[in-house]
């Protein structure tokens, strides 16, 4: 009887061990406690421009951005990486910059993507490419006419003096 005692003790210590490994994923469902669907991750902004949303998969990558800022003048150039598909990442994109007044006014599709918005005093043309180590680049050159946007009302709209 001891002998059997031991080895279902044995077993059920064998079992619980090759368990363990299996819990980390166990605590990761897609609801959560309460019945309520997870929140999506949140997007970031571009740069320090307010109305440039991206996906929270995408890292920046200083060394190959640049920044101007002048007393008329505001833009630069940021360069972004991450491991996302171009196309969802360009429905993303055309999405989240309707949301923010942006006008889309040109689009061209070859090896890379390119996507041309535009706003009262800003532009901002974006170009989507996929890399041979499996990640997308997401370049943005961005331009913002400050002198323009003091002649302009809360809607964009020309104000006459």
């Amino acid at each position: 009887m001891k002998a059997t005692l031991k080895k279902l003790c044995m077993t059920i210590l064998l079992l619980l061990t090759a368990m363990v490994p299996l819990t980390g994923c166990t605590g990761k469902s897609a609801v959560s406690p309460s019945g309520a669907a997870e929140l999506p991750s949140v997007s970031m902004f571009a740069g320090d421009l307010q109305d440039i949303e991206l996906p929270t998969e995408l890292d920046w990558d200083r060394d190959k951005s640049m920044t101007i800022k002048t007393e008329s003048f505001n833009g630069g150039i940021w360069q972004y990486t991450g491991r996302v598909e171009a196309l969802s990442l360009k429905d993303y994109i055309i999405g989240s910059m309707h949301n923010n007044k942006w006008k889309l006014v040109g689009e061209s599709t070859a090896s890379d993507i390119l996507l041309a918005f535009v706003k009262p005093n800003k532009t901002c043309m974006m170009v989507i490419s996929e890399s041979k180590m499996g990640k997308t680049r997401l370049t943005l050159y961005v331009t913002v006419d400050r002198t323009a946007a003091s002649s302009l009302n809360p809607f964009g709209e020309a104000v006459s003096e």
